[in-house]
């Protein structure tokens, strides 16, 4: 019993939300045709032609990305709109507006004069008492559902999926589109190695490079001072050995950046283990079946939850916080998420910004959802073909 009234509601449901599409399809084509030579401005065609891809997206339920700015195509939909939107519009405003008059009749009969009592759409029938509206009149309302639930939802997922093939982009635009982004990606994976390789410069030259010369120093005076001073010398080679001692700690932390000694002893896996021991907030760690991953995937990954997880002990507020990466074909997936106040936003130059360059260098995508009031999920995914 409980499926079967699920089931109706769901349909009723579906039903409502295509007879909306088809109406606002109705407005819209109307107003294409109105407006025409407005609309066939550059400035217009495009937001208008997006406006109704985005309401097809909704209806079908898919997730779509920019596509390139393709005017033809664009001034092609405001045509095929006007040719099918309005017929589908009328089809829903028909079936919808006959369905609510059937609802007026059932209720209003009487208000109608008694010479000339309204009809039955279907049946033909009078509505001049109680009995026809509440029996006739309910047997026409259910028709008319029906019909509605069958004809309406395919019709108007017919012109979403219409209005998506029109504008989507032709494969030359696509490729066109592709060798943008490679092209910005790569202008970023250059600049980043850029700054990563002046970063170490400085950080070799400022510090494991002083600390050498210092020792090499302190060795030299220890020599010439031991055959007169043997006790200056053994403080000299002491403070040489001391000297040694954090230069090889700040040279273990240069390498730690360039690639972390932890993911080459313990693997991903053990890395992100040890990883959840320092962070800020309590964290849980889920490493599915990874598989063979590449090194330069692991250390994306990597460094990817390292900043993730510092932005969550910094920023957020949260008290918990989880990880979960794992393989999903020929994808590294890894989601970090917490129960923070949200507003997380990778383009308010935080470290997300940071995650993005990286994965956008391996061809990889960076994803947030963060309303405010969280939680807040960041899923990079990283291609290991």
């Amino acid at each position: 019993m409980h499926g079967v009234i699920g089931g109706t509601l769901a349909r009723s449901a579906r039903t409502a939300r295509s007879g909306r599409y088809l109406l606002g399809t109705l407005m819209t084509a109307t107003v294409t045709l109105v407006a025409a030579p407005l609309l066939c401005l550059p400035a217009l065609a495009t937001p208008w032609a997006e406006h109704h891809r985005r309401r097809a997206g909704v209806l079908l339920d898919r997730p779509l990305g920019p596509r390139p700015r393709a005017l033809r195509r664009d001034l092609a939909w405001l045509a095929i709109q006007v040719a099918i939107g309005v017929p589908a519009g009328g089809v829903a405003l028909l079936g919808l507006g006959n369905l609510l008059l059937t609802l007026v009749v059932g209720v209003a009969w009487w208000a109608f004069p008694p010479s000339d009592p309204p009809r039955l759409l279907l049946l033909g029938d009078p509505v001049d008492g109680w009995v026809p509206a509440l029996t006739l009149n309910l047997a026409q309302f259910l028709l008319l559902a029906a019909l509605a639930g069958l004809a309406l939802p395919p019709l108007a997922r017919a012109h979403a999926r219409c209005c998506l093939a029109v504008l989507a982009p032709s494969p030359t635009e696509r490729l066109a589109a592709r060798v943008t982004e490679l092209t910005r990606t790569r202008a970023d994976v250059l600049q980043a190695h850029g700054a990563e390789l002046r970063r170490i410069e400085r950080d070799l030259h400022d510090g494991t490079q002083a600390r050498l010369v210092a020792i090499a120093i302190r060795l030299a005076v220890a020599g010439q001072s031991l055959p007169q001073d043997p006790d200056a010398a053994a403080a000299l080679v002491r403070q040489a050995r001391a000297e040694t001692e954090e230069a090889m700690t700040e040279l273990r932390s240069v390498i730690r950046a360039v690639y972390p000694p932890v993911l080459a002893d313990q693997g991903l896996r053990g890395a992100l283990g040890t990883l959840a021991t320092r962070a800020g907030v309590p964290t849980r760690i889920d490493v599915g079946e990874l598989g063979e991953v590449p090194a330069a995937v692991e250390a994306v990954a990597y460094f990817a939850v390292t900043e993730a997880l510092a932005n969550v002990a910094r920023h957020s507020g949260a008290s918990r916080a989880a990880v979960r990466v794992a393989r999903e074909g020929m994808n590294l997936s890894a989601a970090i998420t917490d129960d923070g106040t949200g507003g997380a936003d990778a383009d308010r130059g935080s470290g997300l910004d940071g995650i993005r360059r990286r994965a956008a260098a391996l061809d990889g995508t960076l994803r947030i959802s963060s309303p405010p009031g969280g939680p807040t999920v960041v899923t990079v995914e990283l291609p290991c073909a």
